[in-house]
């Protein structure tokens, strides 16, 4: 039973069918073949015996032998039959002929009704007799007697000889020619051999698709998985080998794709690890000193202010500018410290708008420096969702200075609308920055990949991580000089 699913066992029972279906047709076109010549020289033998009945029967009587055919000849000739002899020549002992029943060789009448009797030779497109040595000397006297004997279906000619009183008188009896007939039956044996030819043709197509349409489909997707898209399947259709070879196929495919999702994995937890190293180093080698410096501007500006009020301003405005740097090197350290950081979140039942606006905090005084007006859009009563509040501050807070340092000069707006889809809270980031070309669009979310010359190009990468934490997704869309929007999905509080 298995090998009768395979295709081979498929195909040579095609193959079987089409075979004895050929051995049939090519049997019955031989059967009918046989049967209609046989029907056929049947029906010649029937119109040259009636034929030459007529002629024997005519010379006995005073009529023409036209007239007779019409009155008497029913008796000895159906329509079939008269169909198939083309003339009747009465010949008399003097070799002239006397009767015919073709106008171009009857006897013409003189105006005494006399017939004026023409010589048989004069006829020379008359097919010479079947019965040559049977007449013997006899035979000289009939037209084109030396030619050789025609094909059947060209026509052909029979002269019994009548011995008489009189002489010897003769009845020449000549079949039509049955070219036309003949090529009709030769064609109709053709016309069936080609539909069986066309059939099988057509079979052998249906055979031919069907084998290498499959082929031509793995061939495609081998090109496609060549070039690193691993989505890739082809459908598998049946059990036969195509359909297994198609299984096997997809079966592969999965399979590289899952260790390619292992590979990627494991190349983010070394980079993660080697970040974590460096991340580790930086808060030992930069933080405590960093702690000291700060600790000692305090110091100096307790000790050493008090004195001229404008060298005391000068002073606090030196020390603010000191710390400010301090703080945006300790922002920076923090950042590798969050991407490094082995994720522990607490979840809790949070409302994103909250979070939303808690996270705004940090960025609205640049905001009103730059003129940038920020804008909150809750759509509808939203669910909450089951996060950690510290990991999404991070994720908004990195998508909210970003947007602020997108728009350049002064001026701008920041839109967030929050909206529920589905099963998620999606939450809308647009800035009318500068926007992000589509070949670094691409990239924005990988590790240190930044637009900026100042960015660590951290903080997007914490934010898809934040993300994906709670089972959500973040993307983007931009176009350069109008602005760029980041869509965060997170799954809602069930």
């Amino acid at each position: 039973m298995k090998f009768l699913q395979t295709f081979r066992a498929r195909l040579l029972v095609v193959l079987a069918l089409l075979l004895i279906l050929s051995l049939g047709v090519q049997y019955y076109l031989n059967y009918t073949v046989q049967i209609e010549s046989a029907e056929n020289r049947e029906l010649r033998e029937q119109a040259l015996v009636a034929g030459i009945g007529l002629g024997f029967s005519a010379l006995t009587q005073t009529d023409p032998l036209e007239k007779f055919v019409l009155e008497k000849g029913a008796r000895f000739l159906d329509e079939d039959l008269k169909s198939r002899i083309d003339d009747i020549i009465l010949i008399d002992p003097n070799w002239q002929v006397y009767d015919s029943l073709s106008d171009q060789r009857v006897p013409e009448k003189t105006s005494s009704n006399e017939p004026i009797l023409r010589k048989l030779s004069d006829f020379t497109e008359l097919p010479p007799p079947k019965e040559g040595l049977r007449l013997g000397e006899d035979l000289q006297k009939f037209p084109n007697h030396n030619a050789p004997q025609v094909d059947v279906f060209e026509g052909e000619s029979h002269a019994v000889p009548l011995e008489t009183d009189k002489g010897r008188y003769y009845v020449m009896v000549i079949l039509k020619d049955e070219r036309e007939a003949a090529a009709a039956r030769a064609i109709k044996p053709l016309a069936y051999t080609l539909s069986v030819l066309l059939a099988s043709s057509f079979v052998t197509l249906l055979l031919v698709w069907r084998f290498s349409s499959p082929i031509s489909n793995l061939s495609t997707a081998a090109q496609k998985v060549a070039k690193g898209d691993f989505s890739v399947r082809v459908a598998a259709r049946g059990s036969d080998e195509i359909g297994q070879l198609a299984k096997r196929f997809n079966e592969m495919v999965a399979e590289i794709e899952r260790k390619r999702g292992l590979e990627a994995k494991l190349a983010e937890a070394e980079k993660s690890a080697m970040v974590g190293r460096l991340g580790a180093s930086i808060a030992h080698e930069i933080r405590n000193p960093l702690n000291y410096i700060n600790l000692s501007l305090d110091h100096l500006a307790v000790k050493l202010t008090g004195g001229d009020a404008e060298t005391d301003e000068k002073f606090h405005e030196i020390v603010s500018n000191i710390k400010s740097e301090i703080r945006r090197i300790e922002a920076r350290v923090s950042e590798l410290l969050d991407f490094a950081r082995i994720p522990q979140p607490q979840f809790s039942n949070l409302r994103v708008a909250e979070i939303v606006r808690e996270s705004l905090k940090i960025i609205e005084a640049e905001a009103s420096e730059r003129g940038v007006t920020v804008g909150v859009i809750e759509a509808g009563p939203v669910a909450g969702v089951n996060g950690d509040g510290e990991y999404l501050r991070s994720l908004f807070s990195n998508l909210f200075i970003n947007a602020v340092k997108a728009m350049e000069g002064s001026g701008g707006t920041l839109k967030v609308t929050i909206r529920e889809e589905g099963d998620f809270i999606v939450t809308d980031v647009t800035d009318s920055g500068v926007g992000i070309s589509g070949a670094d669009l691409e990239m924005i979310f990988e590790p240190y990949f930044s637009t900026r010359a100042t960015g660590t190009g951290l903080g997007l990468a914490i934010a898809r991580r934040m993300a994906e934490i709670h089972g959500g997704s973040i993307t983007a869309s931009s176009e350069v000089g109008i602005g760029t929007t980041f869509t965060v999905k997170l799954p809602k509080q069930v």
